[in-house]
């Protein structure tokens, strides 16, 4: 303590600083759910060719046509 009997003062938070780091936080948040859900599918995907590989089928691969 000090002299006065009060305690070191803190300075005030800034809230614009504090909504930037809030901003920054939630898309910090967003891009890991997105890549969270991109790599759901993707597992889900190779299951699908993998468990048609297991039962000895052929052409278990996906076959993209393009569009006319």
């Amino acid at each position: 303590m000090t002299e006065g009997g009060e305690g070191d003062k803190q300075p005030p938070e800034d809230r614009s600083n504090r909504a930037v780091e809030n901003a920054v936080m939630l898309a910090f948040f967003v891009v890991l759910v997105a890549a969270g859900i991109w790599l759901l599918g993707t597992m889900a995907d190779v299951r699908k060719v993998q468990d048609c590989a297991v039962q000895g089928r052929r052409n278990c691969a996906t076959i993209d046509i393009p569009a006319r």
